[in-house]
């Protein structure tokens, strides 16, 4: 089916995290995000093939984490030189944080994600929307939805991190494929020997120096773990409401 189609055939609308959680299991954090403040869904207009009428995709929105460092750069300094009080204060009043964006896996490529962001900023009511994206480069859709990216500096990569990311490249699992935990699971659990060893004695280097990560058995709980860290480089981004200010003292 056409992807100008499928579009047609989606709405957005008011949900809620009944939506997200029949969904989480395909973001590579599955866990509930806390202080939610809305949620949107995907929702087919009429009941689509396999799906039925469950939803295509989700957003999660909350309320923003109190300090980030580039916030301060992004916004000038609006929220500096405050007292702790009214920085807080003004922060939970003028923002809200895009928390989770994810889309059912046969709905991927079409451009959902990028829709249900840039339609669902203005409808959060703030002067600003921020969101911390994962692997900004693999998957830029928060700057295709109109979201201006402030890359973090730091650190680069560990050894093992990218000795794992090359080893899973040599199974078929490239880098754009480690924000999909069932995928990349479903792959793993295809393999064969000597390609199952070499990836085993791989993601067991990999977790030596993560507690009792260390010996957690094969599956998808622990896929999905390993997959947070290697993705783990955030960039910032924000939008900026044209239509509403942000309120200061």
């Amino acid at each position: 089916m056409h992807a100008c189609s499928l579009h047609k055939m989606l709405d957005i609308v008011t949900g809620n995290l009944a939506d997200y959680r029949q969904l989480a299991a395909h973001h590579y954090r599955d866990s509930c995000p806390a202080a939610v403040k809305a949620v949107f869904a995907l929702r087919p207009k009429h009941p689509l093939g396999p799906l039925g009428t469950k939803p295509a995709g989700a957003i999660v929105y909350t309320m923003p984490t109190p300090r980030i460092e580039l916030r301060r750069v992004a916004t000038g300094g609006l929220f500096a030189d405050l007292d702790r009080q009214t920085e807080l204060s003004l922060i939970n009043r003028n923002i809200r944080c895009i928390a989770r964006v994810v889309i059912e896996p046969r709905f991927r490529g079409i451009g959902l994600a990028t829709r249900l962001v840039r339609e669902t900023l203005p409808r959060m009511d703030v002067p600003i929307v921020e969101a911390l994206g994962v692997m900004p480069k693999v998957n830029p859709f928060l700057e295709r939805a109109g979201m201006e990216p402030l890359a973090y500096g730091g650190a680069p990569r560990r050894r093992l991190h990218v000795e794992l990311i090359e080893a899973l490249s040599t199974v078929g699992i490239e880098e754009d494929r480690l924000v999909d935990p069932a995928s990349v699971q479903e792959t793993l659990g295809a393999l064969t020997w000597p390609a199952a060893d070499f990836i085993e004695t791989r993601v067991r280097r990999f977790l030596k120096s993560h507690g009792r990560r260390r010996t957690q058995p094969a599956g998808l709980e622990r896929t999905r773990y390993i997959l947070g860290k290697l993705t783990s480089r955030p960039a910032y981004y924000i939008w900026f409401n044209p239509n509403l200010e942000v309120t200061l003292p």
